[in-house]
């Protein structure tokens, strides 16, 4: 049995009639046809990522992905120091 699928907008409209409040989770799923378990699912990841809506908004960028990005511009330059230093020794042993 195929499993169903579902678009990002109704996932974001079930969510936002479960974030208002005004209905229980079961009242929301049998009026989308959905488990309740998935109702709650999808209010808690809206409610955990709003915030990165209004990030996104003025073009800032996770902090998380700030922190890798200079982890890798860190590992760069030591990756170009050890390159440099292991062609330095090689054309050393290459003269002798």
């Amino acid at each position: 049995m195929k499993r169903k699928s579902y678009s990002p907008e109704f996932k974001a409209k079930v969510a936002m009639e479960a974030a208002k409040g005004l209905q229980t989770a079961n009242e929301i799923a049998s009026k989308f046809e959905v488990h309740p378990g998935q109702v709650a699912q999808w209010k808690r990841e809206l409610v955990e990522n709003v915030g990165d809506i209004f990030a996104k908004k003025n073009g800032k960028k996770p902090p998380d992905q700030d922190e890798s990005h200079s982890k890798l511009y860190e590992q760069i330059g030591r990756l170009k120091v050890e390159n440099e230093w292991l062609k330095k020794k090689s054309e050393q042993l290459l003269r002798l």
